[in-house]
């Protein structure tokens, strides 16, 4: 329970610093799109680099990552299945399936793992699979599916190398496998500029709530619910039956998947909407009501399964 409230708090308290500058317009009308471009181009890249180039590779072959992946897939695959039948388009409905099956894994994530499963170190896999696969595929596509469309073929196999997010994901998964450590006036610029990644990301967000509708009732209102309740009930459901059925996970780890699959949908979403201009109000509004969900429905899980 401390867990969940902890790491809520500092979520807010930083979206709601965000809310205030927004209002005053203290970073001027091009203040969100400068620290969007700042998270997208050089903070989120340098906080990947360096996380991944010190993970633990290994941990992306286990049978509860499996129920992540599987949970993830499922929820998302039911969106694009949706998005398509309803033709929102293959921006929109990449961002709607993001919205559905990836996980705050990072600024949320870590706490409630350190505070409710007593181990931080449990939410690794989760981060690991949605950086190095989830992350450079979803933009790969809205690069495709926006400016990259017009280029040649060889431009369109080099797409994920020009993106930021996903070059600087692979590079740290580059030298995490060759085992290469970095030497400190290397890695520490790096990480101090990482740093600035999660907390831009939330005043972002924070900014572009003001002014904006209330959530869930503007021209994205089906995808939106949509999004929120494959991500805040579906995916818990689905990672729980396949836990315990078919892998046969009870206890702890059972209790591990679950939560970590009914975190609600990462900031970072919103980033990414803004930065290709695509499904902002979608992004945005997916995942406050999914933070928003997720609290009774994290309590309620461990108090089931804790």
């Amino acid at each position: 329970m401390q867990g969940v409230l902890s790491g809520f708090a500092v979520i807010a308290v930083v979206i709601g610093v965000g809310y205030v500058l927004g209002r005053r317009g203290t970073l001027g009308e091009q203040g969100g799109e400068v620290l969007t471009r700042l998270a997208f181009t050089v903070a989120g890249p340098a906080l990947l680099f360096t996380t991944l180039a010190k993970a633990d590779l290994t941990l992306l072959f286990s049978s509860r990552l499996l129920v992540t992946a599987l949970s993830t897939g499922a929820v998302a695959g039911v969106f694009v299945a949706v998005g398509t039948v309803r033709h929102w388009g293959v921006g929109r409905t990449t961002i709607g399936a993001l919205c559905a099956g990836y996980v705050n894994s990072g600024n949320l994530g870590i706490p409630i793992a350190a505070y409710v499963l007593g181990d931080a170190s449990l939410v690794a896999p989760v981060l690991l699979f949605q950086v190095v696969l989830v992350t450079p595929v979803a933009l790969t596509i809205l690069d495709l599916s926006g400016a990259g469309e017009k280029g040649t073929v060889w431009q369109r196999l080099l797409t994920p190398l020009r993106n930021p997010i996903a070059v600087g994901s692979l590079s740290g998964v580059v030298v995490s496998a060759a085992g290469l450590r970095l030497p400190g006036p290397l890695l520490n610029p790096l990480t101090l500029i990482g740093n600035m990644s999660v907390p831009a990301a939330l005043l972002v967000f924070g900014m572009a709530l003001h002014g904006s509708t209330a959530p869930g009732r503007g021209r994205d209102r089906h995808p939106v619910l949509l999004a929120v309740a494959l991500k805040s009930l579906g995916q818990p459901a689905v990672a729980w039956v396949l836990a315990a059925p078919l892998f046969g996970l009870h206890g702890a780890p059972l209790l591990d998947v679950v939560v970590t699959s009914a975190l609600p949908a990462a900031q970072n979403l919103f980033t990414y909407a803004s930065r290709y201009r695509v499904a902002e109000s979608l992004a945005r509004e997916s995942v406050l009501l999914s933070t928003v969900v997720s609290v009774p429905v994290l309590v309620g899980v461990a108090a089931v399964l804790g």
